[in-house]
């Protein structure tokens, strides 16, 4: 590893100087706010470098990435012209680090192994990503010895994976204009049973190891956890990395299993995945009807990629075949209940390793990171989904079409677009995530809140409260108190809600859902705030609390493609489609823990 660090020293917080300590060389960002904004990115990013993107005729580079997520145009197959209407802040492009060699064998003639027979079928269609996914789905994946001999692909892994490092170092804009930040990141892809088990793995800065952790040298998370914290945290000073999961919705439970995790294992996990993916274009993963813990709430039947008639796994049963919508849906596939589960895990003393914030992407396989387009969605998976009528069909073996979205954005508060500050708000959670529209929420708990904090333009009550993504530690027998403040993008907004779960000392859990501002049906408004104290506090029980704000109801992007048909021309999925949708944001916890005995 490479690691320069500049320590500066902690200065009075003027915006042209630095409040903290870089990790790296730069010059401090002169636009700084000690009171935070609100920056907007995408953590979930595939290019031609990534082996099922390139079979779908993604020949775009990292670099390609990164310029569309700053602002430029890029052209996909087919001829569609794609650019984002306001550029992203911050973006982590994360190719898949399986097949980074494969790849690039496969794909260059001339290259070691590139007649063989494994790359001549992946470079006849879509089965190639099959071929190569469905080895990620093995017990104990191995290489293939015709593509990659002796050496395992490493050279052109290395090769791949310093480039994927190089683009986010060139897109790094280490000026005091702080116009746009990138990381190093990569996904990894264990399919163990064709169920989700993926991550994705963010560096703090250019500090990195030479070759990325993939599914080939640790089979399961617990080990991707333990070698990068070797790697990386643990052997120099400079390097930091944190794990996201995602796309839990499709993971029969199997995302966040504690099975054969140790106490030891339980910290390390809290350590090391502070954040989850709440939604992406592969749906939604917050919460489900069919697995509640209280009364019926209805927003949960948003973006749902599985229908309700599904099996369900019944108590700890885990499940198979979820990437292809196979076996049952596990109640920990949603995000609500995996919240309740660490409360479980706290109630009984153990370290509560789901103490998560949210954050969303796109799982764009277009390489156009922040690409969120409800009004003219051009489809995020190359030729997959390149036409309309290929997006309004039913996809192909490893990707849906018509039941898709167009995925969503993380955003975090911090001081200045920089990764050291970014990465400061990974850490302590102080994120939120949407389902595409630049929603902006703000969210605060504490005891004796100001009963006019609605009346301040920022809700930057960082004096008076703890943050979302923390916890409230003040021994108190009186309920606390909660802000919440929501801001439109470009549609109103219907409704603020405080999601609330907790466990009973009998170790049931609970969720319950309370409009705090506006109404279901309502008009809209351009911002919602309310002050909300819970009525039914109980300083004695574990909980946690998160705010979501919801549109006004829109057109779903099925619905506008659909009605460009006639009647007898028009797609029979079409009739399965809702007509409209409610896009929608949603902030990190505020935990609450009892006061030790």
């Amino acid at each position: 590893m490479i690691a320069t660090m500049l320590i500066l020293a902690l200065l009075a917080c003027a915006p042209s100087e630095d409040p903290f300590a870089y990790s790296e060389q730069r010059e401090p960002c002169a636009d700084f706010r000690p009171d935070r904004r609100a920056l907007f990115g995408d953590f979930h990013v595939h290019t031609g470098f990534s082996f099922d993107a390139r079979v779908y005729d993604n020949q775009m580079s990292p670099t390609d990435a990164h310029d569309f997520a700053r602002g430029s145009a890029i052209e996909l197959t087919g001829g569609r012209a794609l650019q984002l209407t306001t550029p992203l802040d911050f973006v982590g492009i994360t190719d898949h680090a399986e097949f980074l060699g494969e790849v690039a064998r496969c794909t260059t003639p001339g290259a070691d192994g590139y007649d063989s027979g494994v790359c001549v079928d992946y470079r006849g269609g879509d089965d190639g990503a099959l071929d190569f996914g469905s080895m990620m789905a093995n017990p104990d994946p191995t290489r293939w010895p015709e593509v990659c001999g002796d050496d395992d692909c490493r050279p052109e892994a290395g090769e791949r994976w310093q480039a994927m490092a190089a683009a986010a170092e060139a897109a790094y804009d280490r000026t005091s204009a702080c116009s746009f930040t990138a990381f190093a990141s990569y996904e990894y892809t264990n399919t163990r049973g064709i169920s989700n088990r993926h991550r994705n793995v963010v560096f703090r800065n250019a500090d990195v190891p030479a070759l990325p952790v993939t599914t080939f040298e640790a089979k399961t998370p617990v080990e991707l956890w333990r070698q990068l914290d070797e790697q990386c945290n643990e052997a120099d000073d400079s390097c930091d990395v944190i794990v996201i999961p995602h796309n839990s919705n499709l993971s029969n439970g199997w995302e966040f299993t504690l099975a054969d995790q140790s106490f030891a294992d339980l910290e390390l996990r809290a350590r090391m995945e502070p954040l989850v993916e709440v939604f992406q274009h592969k749906g939604d993963s917050e919460c489900s009807g069919q697995h509640s813990n209280g009364a019926a709430d209805p927003l949960c039947d948003f973006e749902k990629l599985r229908p309700p008639t599904d099996p369900l796994c019944l108590g700890d049963e885990l499940g198979t075949g979820g990437m292809r919508l196979w076996g049952c849906s596990n109640r920990l596939d949603f995000v609500r209940n995996v919240l309740l589960e660490g409360l479980s895990e706290a109630a009984a003393g153990r370290p509560n390793p789901y103490r998560l914030g949210i954050m969303a992407s796109t799982d764009t396989h277009n390489a156009a990171p922040g690409y969120t387009e409800s009004e003219d969605f051009q489809g995020h998976v190359g030729t997959v989904d390149d036409t309309i009528d290929k997006r309004l069909g039913d996809g192909n073996i490893t990707h849906d079409t018509i039941i898709t979205n167009p995925g969503g954005l993380i955003a975090v508060w911090a001081e200045e677009n920089s990764r050291d500050a970014i990465f400061r708000s990974l850490r302590r959670k102080e994120t939120f995530a949407t389902s595409g529209p630049r929603i902006i929420v703000r969210f605060f708990g504490g005891w004796n809140l100001p009963t006019d904090v609605c009346s301040s333009p920022d809700l930057a009550l960082y004096d008076d409260a703890v943050t979302m993504g923390s916890e409230l530690t003040r021994s108190r027998a009186d309920a606390p108190s909660f802000a919440v403040r929501a801001t439109r993008d470009r549609t109103l907004l219907e409704r603020v809600q405080i999601v609330k779960g907790w466990v009973d000392a009998d170790g049931t859990p609970h969720e319950q859902v309370t409009d705090v501002s506006g109404s279901a049906g309502g008009a809209g408004d351009d911002a919602l705030c309310a002050v909300w104290t819970d009525p039914s506090f109980d300083a004695d029980l574990h909980a946690f609390y998160y705010a979501r704000a919801v549109e006004v109801p829109t057109q779903r992007w099925t619905a506008r493609q659909c009605a460009t048909f006639t009647d007898a021309e028009r797609p029979p999925r079409c009739a399965e489609m809702p007509a409209t949708v409610q896009q929608r944001a949603w902030s990190s916890p505020i935990w609450y823990a009892p006061p030790d005995p």
